[in-house]
């Protein structure tokens, strides 16, 4: 376990402890991990321990990772990506966080509406996978899987976001600069692969 992983089971059993203990010095020794954490989880990235701290502290109940969705979107054998504005201009699947009330599908829905301007229908669900073990980069403070369904366009129009500057089909042997935060190129082409060649196993892990 490194030292990224450690910080993290920390700040789950900060969060955890907190919502269930009700003895006041279980409280601050469990407010103390969870600042001990952030700590260690600032010294992963750019932001200050303050900062961590309170997202973290906003959280409540039992702690469990968030959820990531992302749309595989093929047109006449091309993959769909968007170009984001958040990172340096590099190219990803529509998607982003899941919403409260949302069920994943849903959620991937709307993402590509509100990034892409297409309208899509999920087909099938492609992949549950576990943002720290495929190697994205840079390290999240916070456990994250990673939900990617196959998605057909139904009707919409290509237009900008807030998000991203624009969206194009590429083929699948000449792929732009990829923002690996959000998705890797080894990902589309398992993608390619499962869709093209009807392959029905979700892949997991």
């Amino acid at each position: 376990m490194n030292t990224l992983e450690i910080a993290r089971e920390l700040q789950a059993i900060a969060q955890t402890g907190l919502h269930f203990a009700e003895n006041p010095y279980d409280r601050e020794r469990y407010e103390r991990v969870g600042k001990l954490a952030a700590e260690l989880l600032a010294s992963h990235s750019n932001l200050a321990p303050r900062t961590i701290y309170d997202w973290n502290a906003a959280e409540f109940g039992y702690a469990t990772p968030k959820v990531d969705v992302r749309a595989f979107v093929l047109r006449d054998g091309k993959v769909l990506l968007l170009r984001e504005n958040a990172d340096a201009g590099k190219w990803t699947l529509p998607g982003g966080w899941a919403d409260v009330n949302e069920t994943p599908a849903e959620s991937v829905v709307r993402e590509v509406r509100e990034e892409s301007g297409y309208e899509v229908e999920p087909r099938r669900l492609l992949a549950v996978l576990d943002r720290e073990r495929q190697g994205h980069s840079p390290p999240f403070p916070y456990h994250v899987y990673k939900l990617f369904f196959h998605c057909e366009i139904v009707g919409g129009a290509p237009a900008a976001s807030a998000e991203s500057s624009e969206s194009r089909f590429f083929d699948r042997g000449a792929l732009p600069e990829l923002s690996t935060s959000r998705v890797l190129p080894t990902q589309i082409e398992r993608f390619f692969d499962a869709v093209t060649q009807g392959t029905q196993r979700t892949e997991y892990d």
